[in-house]
This record gives structure tokens, C-alpha cells and sequence, in this order.
């Protein structure tokens, strides 16, 4: 199969396109409006971008809360997304109105923040407290949404300690919940490790 995406002519019942791209990361984003009213989001277009500076960038068609609190405010948490919560996750994709508190939506508890008033999600296993840095408007197709890169400076980590072994990170064992394609969530199977030549 080929086709190009100018045109999407690839004939399939759905854009099979972030099929290709996955597993996806979930940047699990909570943050504040200027009123104090919190907001808690998934974004599948997330990743760490670099280290040293520590930057982060999540993205979304058209301006939706996160962004609009994140840009007011300054700051913002990515919280971890692990299998156990993927019905909370799934909740907070919901499109609510923006006085709707999502943790109290999807059951869930604010936990606080060491270095910024955004609040973190209680229940997940790793949290990264993140400052604003800027939106890049990303170039648009003809049509009715503009995408936005959201970036951010990561400030503050906080990690279960249960999930630390040996002075190392075990990610499996966090059972992180990716995004697939469609309406697909996926989970790690399993680790292949190799030393870099």
C-alpha cells in the first residue's frame, strides 16, 4: 500500500497513519487556570525532547484548556500514565467545560507540587513538575485545525520508590500505557537490552 498524505487517499475506514507511529507515550497533563480550577488532560503527542536543559512538548489540534492554562499560568505537571489508571485516563479525555475539575471526574486525587501550584495526579507512579516555555504553532494544513507544541522545562521529578531497583528506574514494572491507533491503548511486553557499540 502507498499514498500520500496530502490527500489521505489511502482508502482504509480510519487514517492508519498513528497506527505507524506507536506505542505513543501519554503525557498525562495537569495544570491550573488563573481562577485555581484544575484541568487534567491526555495528550498522546508528548515525549522528552532533550536534557540538559530537561525539555518536554506535548501537542494538540485546535486550543484547549491545557494549553490556555499552561500559557497563563506557566507551569504544568506530566503525570504518569500506567495501565491500572487507564479508565481514569480515558475519562479525562472527555471534552468537559473548563470549570469541570477532571480529577473529580474521574476519581482521583490532587497531590501537591513541590516547586509550582500545579497540582500532580496522587495516584500515578512519576510525576515531572514542568515551567512553561513556549508554543511553536505548528505549520497547517487547509482546514479547521491549527496544532500547537506546547514546551516545557522540566524542574522537578518525583518517582514511586517502589519502582526503584538497583539505582534503576524499572519501567516495566510501572507498566506504562502507551497510545496506539484507533482507540487502541497498548502495554510494554517485555525488555531487550544491547550495549551501545
Amino acid at each position: 500500500m502507498y499514498y500520500e498524505t496530502a490527500t489521505n487517499d489511502h482508502g482504509l475506514p480510519h487514517d492508519p497513519l498513528k497506527a505507524l507511529v506507536a506505542p505513543r507515550p501519554i503525557g498525562w497533563i495537569s495544570s491550573l487556570d488563573a481562577k485555581g480550577t484544575p484541568n487534567l488532560a491526555p495528550y498522546s503527542f508528548f515525549n522528552l525532547l532533550s536534557t540538559h536543559p530537561t525539555i518536554v512538548g506535548f501537542s494538540s489540534a485546535t486550543l484547549k484548556d491545557s494549553q490556555r492554562n499552561i500559557e497563563e499560568t506557566g507551569e504544568f505537571v506530566c503525570n504518569f500514565a500506567s495501565v491500572d489508571l487507564i479508565d481514569a485516563v480515558n475519562i479525562t479525555s472527555k471534552h468537559v467545560a473548563a470549570d469541570i475539575d477532571e480529577f473529580e471526574l474521574a476519581g482521583l486525587h490532587q497531590a501537591p507540587s513541590r516547586l509550582i501550584s500545579a497540582p500532580r495526579v496522587r495516584e500515578a507512579r512519576a510525576h515531572l513538575e514542568c515551567e512553561y516555555l513556549k508554543t511553536v504553532e505548528l505549520p497547517s494544513a487547509e482546514g479547521p485545525m491549527v496544532w500547537s507544541l506546547v514546551l516545557g522545562r522540566v524542574l522537578a521529578v518525583h518517582i514511586d520508590d517502589r519502582y526503584l531497583k538497583e539505582g534503576l528506574v524499572d519501567t516495566l514494572a510501572m507498566e506504562p500505557l502507551t497510545r496506539m491507533g484507533y482507540m487502541d491503548y497498548g502495554v510494554l511486553g517485555g525488555v531487550e537490552t544491547r550495549s551501545r557499540p
